[in-house]
């Protein structure tokens, strides 16, 4: 197994950290998170990477995986709670995706109802859904904080903030997408999310056994049914907690379920709230509750994959942060699914995790 990305020195705080910034080349060993990124395994000669994606580019198409959209089956589909219906495609539009239930955020300025389709740039409210709860391959950007989401687009133009797996393609795309919205979408983008409040999304079990998954193009695990469990093993398994709505119809309602190894919750909480000698704690920057301060964005009940690739890219230097790079510094792979684990685990708010 061979993975390779640059180094860069963060030369200000005298800490050493592999980027994708630089030409100088090292190896990765076999502690890479590889369920984090939607993967099973570790990347091989030959596996399918990310599309180049060349600074130079305008059209987010450009970095895409161009996989084969899904059948249409014709059926519409209907979810609890609502009276709308779509087919699995419109339910899927990227430039116009299903918005099942209307009443549960504000209205959605255009850019993140539609994109625009001229430019190649997906409607937000694909990957994250219209109430911006998001999915375990993408980010969960409901409730964070304007600034931040500001930032994070602007970390995005400027490459900042990149895959260290290279056969995880979105990343890449959203960082086209940010070099082609204005000013004023971005400002659109982040007023929006950060007033829609993020709710309960994952419930986490330690587990021994896990459901055998497939994945899908997007980097989504679901479980197989009718077969038997396998060893959890030292990694995260995600699935969602309702399999059929959340992969054919989106069902911004229904979230998932995180098994991690049984004693990880503890080691977690430890290093979160502690340091446990490693690091500094969690709750020094993001609050006692961990649902963030002013421009700090809340860090409870993502999904531990999402959280997992951000320490992992922080640590790689593909994603930049002189905030950051220190913190996870010290921090094996290990130490950050159990933090990742205790995160996952920790509820955003004070409502209950959906029971159905």
């Amino acid at each position: 197994m061979k993975r390779y990305i640059g180094t860069i020195i963060l030369g200000a705080l005298g800490i050493a950290v592999s980027g994708g910034a630089a030409n100088a080349q090292v190896q990765h060993g076999p502690d890479w998170p590889d369920w984090a990124y939607g993967f099973l395994a570790p990347l091989e000669p030959g596996d399918q990477v990310a599309p180049p994606c060349p600074t130079t580019t305008l059209n987010p198409t450009d970095c895409r995986r161009q996989n084969p959209p899904a059948p249409d089956d014709r059926i519409k589909h209907t979810l609890a709670g609502t009276d709308n219906s779509f087919t699995r495609t419109e339910a899927n539009n990227g430039y116009g995706p299903a918005d099942w239930y209307p009443g549960d955020h504000p209205d959605m300025p255009d850019i993140v109802a539609h994109g625009r389709e001229s430019a190649g740039i997906r409607a937000c409210s694909l990957c994250h859904y219209p109430n911006g709860q998001g999915k375990m391959e993408n980010a969960h950007v409901a409730g964070l904080p304007a600034e931040y989401i500001l930032q994070q687009l602007d970390a995005f133009e400027r490459g900042d903030r990149r895959s260290a797996d290279r056969r995880k393609a979105n990343t890449n795309e959203m960082s086209i997408m940010a070099k082609g919205l204005t000013d004023g979408e971005k400002q659109q983008i982040a007023e929006y999310f950060s007033s829609t409040p993020f709710r309960p999304w994952v419930r986490v079990v330690e587990a021994e056994e896990v459901p055998q998954v497939r994945l899908t193009n997007g980097g989504l695990m679901v479980p197989i049914p009718d077969v038997p469990p396998v060893p959890l093993g030292n990694r995260i398994i995600e699935v969602p907690a309702n399999p059929e709505r959340t992969e054919i119809m989106r069902d911004p309602r229904s979230g998932f379920v995180t098994y991690v190894p049984v004693g990880s919750l503890a080691k977690g909480e430890e290093l979160v709230t502690m340091g446990a000698g490693k690091t500094v704690q969690c709750t020094l920057c993001h609050g006692p509750d961990l649902r963030g301060v002013a421009a700090i964005p809340p860090i409870a009940g993502r999904t531990a994959s999402y959280t997992m690739r951000q320490l992992w890219d922080f640590k790689q230097g593909t994603r930049v942060s002189p905030f950051m790079a220190p913190v996870v510094a010290n921090l094996t792979s290990e130490d950050m699914m159990h933090i990742v684990a205790y995160l996952a685990s920790q509820s955003p708010s004070d409502e209950s995790f959906p029971v159905d």
